[in-house]
């Protein structure tokens, strides 16, 4: 294993995003389309916030929903990216240990880190990222 090997050689370069402006019913699409659970939040190309699959969902399907998948337009409408996603988030930079990066996640409990390089929004680093990693060494 390579010591201090930094998460621009794991991080995801192509990032998916949401502005503030948009709502939780392009969120859901974007959640199902790329397989994600993770969105960063972003205001030109800043990182404003987070939004979580699991966030989303407790805020989206109406306890009385039979049918989680199909959520009423309503209740898309109830809530904004921004009463939704994570603003005390934690950012890392390209050249963050992998190390490191995993250790903030254990101890923080997050699952997600964006990337932010000169305060634009690079990539993004998840458990997922990082499971692999290791899978790989050994």
């Amino acid at each position: 294993m390579i010591q201090n090997e930094p998460v621009s050689e794991i991080m995801v370069k192509n990032i998916i995003a949401l502005n503030r402006e948009d709502d939780l019913e392009s969120a859901e699409k974007l959640f199902n389309k790329y397989k994600i659970k993770h969105i960063p939040v972003v205001s030109a190309d800043v990182v404003i916030g987070m939004l979580s699959y699991s966030d989303f969902l407790k805020t989206s399907i109406p306890e009385t929903a039979e049918d989680p998948h199909n959520i009423n337009s309503v209740v898309y409408n109830a809530f904004s990216i921004e009463q939704v996603m994570s603003k005390n988030i934690v950012c890392i930079n390209s050249k963050t240990s992998i190390r490191e990066a995993a250790t903030i996640l254990a101890k923080r409990e997050f699952h997600a880190l964006p990337v932010v390089d000169d305060g634009v929004l690079t990539g993004i680093v998840t458990t997922r990222d990082l499971l692999n990693y290791y899978i790989k060494q050994y």
